[in-house]
């Protein structure tokens, strides 16, 4: 059985949606990335990064949501996509892990997180979030999916983020991109979402953002040895 690494952030989502749209079998190992459980020794053998999602299979290690679909997928054969799309695929699988997902993160940072508002910073994420959204929105004009004809992980990796536009952009969220809309409302319809976002829900983690929290999401931003949260064993 999969032992998957989770955390309710957009990243993991996309792991979660993929299970339940598969039907794979399943164990959530809960890491509490507010209380610093990222940081654990036990857990940076799964994944070096620090991060979540990561999965173990059978003894194999994968970390990086995209790379675990892509695992994943071409595993099993589910949402793989067609072989003559592969290299269509591999585009957008790095145009959302280079792109839509660390400019959304950073918009999210700066305009909700940071203890200063910058505004070169804040306007410099928020215009290439918005750039990157436009780019898939020319791309699935007269689209149902965003690689070939049928459902496939390049959607399973875009919604995780897209699902977050409202905090990513503002209340405007996906109005101005049509396109975008139709093809997010249509995933999102799929009764696999409805099933991920209940993955977790009955975990009790962390939700006050103190300094202890913040301490353990962005320890770069303090000296080193200064971290106040205790890494579990």
């Amino acid at each position: 059985m999969i032992k998957f690494y989770f955390h309710r952030s957009p990243n993991p989502m996309k792991v979660a949606l993929y299970l339940e749209e598969t039907g794979l079998p399943y164990q959530v190992v809960p890491v509490d990335t507010l209380k610093g459980e990222q940081h654990a020794p036990a857990f940076r053998a799964i994944n070096p990064n620090g991060k979540t999602p990561a999965i173990e299979d059978n003894g194999v290690r994968v970390f990086d949501s995209n790379a675990i679909l892509l695992y994943l997928s071409e595993k099993t054969g589910h949402l793989a996509g067609d072989v003559e799309d592969r290299a269509e695929l591999l585009s957008w699988m790095m145009f959302v892990a280079t792109g839509i997902g660390p400019y959304s993160g950073q918009a999210v940072h700066f305009k909700h997180m940071a203890p200063e508002k910058l505004p070169y910073a804040i306007n410099r994420y928020h215009r290439e979030a918005q750039r990157h959204y436009e780019v898939l929105n020319a791309h699935l004009e007269n689209r149902q999916y965003i690689v070939g004809n049928s459902y496939s992980i390049a959607d399973i990796s875009a919604w995780g983020w897209l699902d977050k536009a409202p905090v990513v952009l503002g209340e405007e969220a996906l109005a101005p991109y049509p396109n975008l809309q139709r093809w997010f409302d249509n995933v999102n319809s799929r009764p696999a979402v409805a099933r991920a976002r209940n993955v977790g829900k009955d975990i009790d983690f962390k939700a006050e953002r103190d300094e202890a929290a913040l301490r353990a999401l962005f320890p770069q931003n303090y000296p080193v040895n200064s971290t106040t949260f205790d890494t579990p064993a």
